[in-house]
């Protein structure tokens, strides 16, 4: 049975020991014999594949391990490569949602101006990632899970049009086992669904079990009740950030917009953004919940495995609904046809909506990749939002393409997030003096 030789681009990123753990937990469906890091910044990368290699040389000796920042090191001989880059780590992300909470608009790192800056500096970063790969591994897939995958997704679409990438985000994955549990299932795996949207921007519109009972009415009950929270979280809330406690409750108001469907939590940002703008703390956002959070546990916890010599006792969680990522690679392995959620062209999956868009729908995954699943016509509710944020993305990607400041002002104008185009030049101007580093010049 072949074995499978991965790259993992962003290894110092502090979710790539979850993501080993869950490889290593799978090794039976997919079997690996070699794990590479890739990252551009050695130090942060080292800490984190110190405490990997202890654990890998623990739990499967038999795979070979490379950590590198060398693009011919890391990217020759592979299968696929696993992307999750976070161009300017969180520090920019502090930038992208405390600058525009400065204006009273929404900070968050893939809605509104927040994800624009977001996606100024991944375009390129995960473009470099494209190119190396097909330098050195023609016949290897990228599956992407870079944020903001939207924005990505159209880059990739427009700028590497032929290349083998899949853009995928695990947050339907995680509503979905909310979904799963709040109707007494074990697992999203026991639900078939059809949903339609844009990446963070989309709508569940049938849910069912294997047996083909329709789950909808029960689902939507408790989302009229409680949001996507569940029952115990609801009565014990400590292994849930705060301010995901909130998101998923929210959803609750979200829902009634629009009743016949489930929505994407990610829409409350667009939908009610000023209730947003009250919760938000301007000075200690999600970023600083993260910095203090998981990034200084798993740090912490990489630091201490690796001066140990041993995993024994360790405190790193396995990144259970990452496990998509294994069946996606299976998918495309072994051919197994397996049903995903994925960011693919609409190219008619949406058939009363824009054809170059990049889509989320369910597709049929295979040896040459997805098939979307024709999702039908969308209502205009709907339509007429994904219309507004598909433009958004469109111009962000061509501002990036031709160095144009005026189509970035038109994007930021464009989100619903933004109330005015000047609010939206005043945002600008302040996230281009952050990102100098990291955006392309703009004229």
């Amino acid at each position: 049975m072949k074995k499978f030789s991965i790259v993992i681009a962003g290894g110092g990123s502090t979710f790539t020991p979850g993501i080993v753990l869950m490889l290593l937990d799978n090794l039976e469906r997919f079997p690996i014999r070699q794990i590479k890091f890739y990252d551009n910044l050695e130090e942060r990368q080292q800490q984190i594949a110190d405490a990997c290699e202890i654990i890998i040389r623990e739990r499967a000796p038999e795979i070979n391990f490379v950590a590198t920042t060398d693009p011919q090191t890391a990217f020759e001989d592979v299968d696929f490569l696993m992307a999750h880059i976070r161009v300017g780590l969180y520090a920019m992300r502090e930038q992208d949602e405390k600058i525009p909470l400065k204006y009273g608009v929404v900070g968050q790192e893939t809605c509104g101006p927040g994800g624009i800056a977001y996606g100024m500096r991944s375009i390129g970063g995960v473009l470099e990632l494209v190119d190396y790969m097909e330098k050195y591994s023609p016949d290897a897939w990228m599956l992407n899970y870079s944020n903001p995958a939207a924005i990505v997704a159209e880059a990739t679409r427009k700028l590497r049009p032929n290349s083998k990438i899949i853009n995928i985000c695990d947050m339907p994955v995680g509503i979905e086992e909310r979904m799963a549990k709040s109707v007494g299932l074990n697992s999203r795996k026991e639900m078939v669904v059809r949903y339609y949207g844009l990446n963070h921007f989309g709508w569940w519109t049938d849910i069912r079990d294997l047996e083909g009972n329709d789950l909808m009415p029960k689902i939507k009950e408790h989302v009229n009740k409680y949001g996507y929270s569940l029952q115990d979280e609801i009565e014990e809330s400590q292994h849930t950030d705060a301010s995901w406690m909130h998101t998923f409750a929210k959803a609750k108001d979200v829902y009634a917009v629009d009743p016949e469907t489930l929505p994407n939590t990610y829409l409350k940002y667009y939908l009610y953004p000023q209730d947003e703008v009250a919760h938000a703390n301007p000075e200690y956002t999600r970023a600083n919940e993260v910095m203090a959070g998981r990034e200084k546990h798993v740090f912490g916890e990489c630091n201490r495995i690796a001066e140990a010599g041993t995993a024994a006792g360790m405190t790193l969680e396995v990144d259970e609904h990452a496990s998509y990522i294994v069946d996606l690679a299976r998918a495309i392995a072994y051919n197994t046809h397996e049903r995903m959620l994925l960011i693919v062209p609409n190219e008619g999956a949406i058939v009363n909506f824009d054809e170059t868009a990049m889509v989320e729908v369910p597709c049929i995954v295979g040896a040459n990749g997805p098939e979307p699943l024709t999702q039908g016509k969308i209502p205009q509710f709907q339509k007429g939002l994904m219309e507004q944020q598909v433009s958004v993305e469109k111009l962000v990607v061509q501002a990036w393409e031709e160095g144009s400041y005026q189509k970035l002002w038109q994007a930021l104008t464009l989100s619903r997030i933004v109330p005015n185009a000047r609010v939206a030049r005043d945002i600008l101007d302040d996230l281009l003096e952050a990102n100098q580093e990291f955006w392309p010049t703009l004229k």
